[in-house]
């Protein structure tokens, strides 16, 4: 083994360090309580309507932010320290909330406020992810960016999928005020976990610029970069179907005039299937992408990924959706490991937040529009139909493949 070669295994090796695992724990106490309002927030708007473009209009709102504030979250998380910025974005997503079990209790609550909160908390939340993700490479070498983005995702993934839509569900069963005012009080807790992280995560200027100039640049090297923008691309098209078929779910399974008839807490159960799925799949992700390749692995995720939200359109048996989400979860997982992962290495740290919010914009700024469609063509056509629309879609970014080559993306990451 050459001396590169045995470095590189030991750094593989080597701890994560303990600023990681803070930054991991404030992370599971913030994605519990997205978890938690994500399921609260369609819960308490079916008690207000029962109309498919205004429940679709709630994942309007929350994902809105990504396609109009996206950028300029970018070029601030290169521009001031990435962990302050989260600090505030969180203290500002444990008050959203409080204020809005505030209005429930006042009795004056209505579809409309649900969508001003799920607006502000989508502003605090592109704040978050976007200083988040740049701050990783901060923290541990490049060389274990994979360990440490699948073990993120392990905590990420298990509270906001596998604890949180359970838990959302029985909250809201025991009252709507429980279910808006425990995420407050999460996020609060994250807030502290975040404190407790040591050092400064501003990156060095050169000079200066306007913000203008910032953005310009992180959206020539994302476009100057074809993995990258082809990687951007694929993923808005899958979060634009994936948002369709989940903005309108809940319509699908809840009550008993649905196809499926669940509970609330029913409904939480079934996703929690998908977190499952999840929570195995970051833990197996560094193993299948060094034994299938990460050609072979992507491909395999848009075959998961296309069953995920097409499979609704076949069957609505909770017993045959739940394995299928678990399968579509433990796959999903693989992609954004892989993804994210290259993405952090192939770009300098001075212009990744400004990158990992051009690359969102495509990526996440199609949500809104996903969800959107998804109520629209629901109420034309047919929850069941509009589900097998998106998996058809999904499906369809098998074209995109012949670009993402091993040999390719090998080569994106040397040059960095």
């Amino acid at each position: 083994m050459t001396s590169h070669a045995a470095q590189v295994k030991e750094r593989h090796r080597a701890p994560l360090g303990p600023s990681y695992w803070k930054l991991w724990t404030s992370s599971g106490l913030s994605n519990l309580a997205d978890g938690v309002f994500k399921i609260a927030l369609p819960l308490l708007a079916i008690q207000f309507t029962q109309s498919p473009t205004l429940v679709a209009g709630l994942s309007v709102a929350a994902t809105l932010p990504w396609l109009l504030f996206a950028l300029t979250a970018g070029a601030l998380a290169d521009r001031l320290d990435r962990r302050k910025l989260m600090l505030w974005a969180n203290l500002s997503r444990a008050v959203l909330p409080a204020l809005l079990a505030a209005v429930v209790l006042l009795d004056v609550g209505s579809i409309w406020a649900l969508y001003v909160v799920a607006l502000m908390v989508g502003v605090a939340e592109t704040l978050y992810d976007t200083s988040a993700q740049s701050i990783m490479p901060q923290l541990v070498h490049r060389d274990q960016l994979s360990r440490a983005n699948g073990r993120l995702y392990a905590v990420e993934l298990t509270t906001n999928q596998f604890i949180g839509p359970p838990l959302g569900g029985l909250l809201v069963a025991m009252g709507l005020v429980a279910g808006v005012a425990v995420p407050a009080a999460l996020w609060l807790a994250a807030v502290g976990g975040l404190l407790l992280v040591p050092g400064a995560f501003r990156t060095e200027r050169e000079q200066k610029t306007t913000l203008r100039f910032d953005i310009a640049e992180g959206l020539r090297f994302l476009w100057n970069q074809k993995i990258l923008r082809t990687l951007a691309v694929m993923t808005g098209v899958f979060n634009f179907a994936s948002s369709a078929a989940f903005a309108v779910l809940v319509l699908f399974a809840v009550g008993p005039a649905s196809q499926m008839g669940l509970s609330e807490v029913g409904f939480g159960l079934l996703l929690t299937t998908s977190a499952l799925g999840a929570f195995v799949g970051s833990f197996m992700s560094e193993w299948v992408e060094a034994r299938l390749g990460r050609s072979t692995s992507l491909m395999l995720t848009i075959f998961g990924a296309a069953l995920f939200v097409g499979a609704p359109a076949l069957t609505d048996n909770p017993y045959v959706l739940g394995p299928i989400f678990f399968v579509g979860g433990m796959l999903i997982v693989l992609w954004n490991v892989i993804t994210v992962s290259l993405r952090q290495r192939i770009t300098p740290n001075r212009l990744l937040g400004r990158v990992n919010s051009a690359y969102r914009l495509l990526a996440w700024g199609t949500m809104p529009l996903g969800a959107a469609a998804g109520g629209l063509l629901a109420q034309w056509l047919g929850l069941q139909v509009m589900f097998g629309i998106m998996g058809v879609l999904t499906l369809a970014l098998l074209g995109m493949m012949p670009v993402l080559t091993n040999k390719a993306m090998a080569a994106a990451d040397v040059e960095s």
